[in-house]
């Protein structure tokens, strides 16, 4: 996975009210925009197999950098390479139709990360016992809490036969037995050879998981290294 000189600019309106901007549109006056630079040149390789913590202080760049190399956004400028498949736990119910049932957003989220129909139902039961839904895989996910949202996206995304593993602070959703057996199989798929991303804003989580620290302030890669040093970075030693 390869981050090649990547900036990214989002627009800013200055309006922040439907009245405000209503009177604008009456008055066939435009509204003013900003241009924010989420990302500023931002270059680092990922080698096959590598567990990386991506970290940074809320507003840092972090999920965009994610989202980038997931594909929900594109660089304004350079370029992101990846490799193989690329399953994102980017949005705690992210890929997921509210007024359907568990069970059909299993394999709704299960084709958007690439599966055929005929891997889902092969592997749906061990989907649903890993996520401990239990009868509600029959109930629409519109009632399901964020951390049974949680449970389920996880449990589709490691059963995909990926290459990339990308996971946004979702594990902080949830009760501690089920994030320590998310992380045991984080664990494991990374024994296995998956490259993963993580943000999280967890010490414990990365240190266990990632051996590599990429800190991100204000858009700008400032340390890329030991997952130890980059903490100290981040906590300003």
């Amino acid at each position: 996975m390869i981050l090649d000189h990547v900036s990214k600019w989002f627009s800013k309106r200055t309006t922040h009210s439907f009245k405000e901007a209503f009177i604008n549109w009456a008055k066939r006056k435009s509204v003013r925009t900003q241009q924010f630079q989420a990302l500023n040149d931002v270059s680092f390789t990922i080698h096959e197999g590598e567990s990386v913590a991506v970290m940074g202080l809320n507003g840092s760049g972090k999920s965009t950098t994610l989202k980038m190399v997931s594909g929900v956004l594109l660089p304004d400028e350079g370029k992101v390479r990846t490799r193989g498949r690329v399953a994102g736990l980017i949005e705690v119910g992210a890929g997921f139709h509210p007024d359907l049932t568990g069970r059909e957003n299993v394999f709704l989220n299960a084709a958007i990360l690439g599966m055929s129909e005929k891997e889902t139902k092969e592997r749906f039961d061990q989907i649903v016992e890993f996520s401990e839904i239990g009868d509600f895989i029959d109930q629409a996910v519109k009632h399901y809490s964020s951390g049974m949202f949680m449970r389920l996206a996880f449990s589709v995304a490691i059963h995909v036969e990926l290459d990339v593993l990308l996971v946004d602070e979702v594990l902080g959703v949830g009760d501690a037995p089920f994030r320590a057996k998310c992380n045991a199989k984080l664990r494991e798929m990374s024994e296995n050879g998956v490259t993963m991303m993580i943000v999280s804003h967890s010490a414990g989580q990365v240190r266990e998981l990632c051996s590599r620290g990429i800190v991100i302030r204000k858009g700008k890669v400032v340390f890329d290294g030991h997952i130890d040093d980059a903490l100290d970075v981040l906590n300003g030693k």
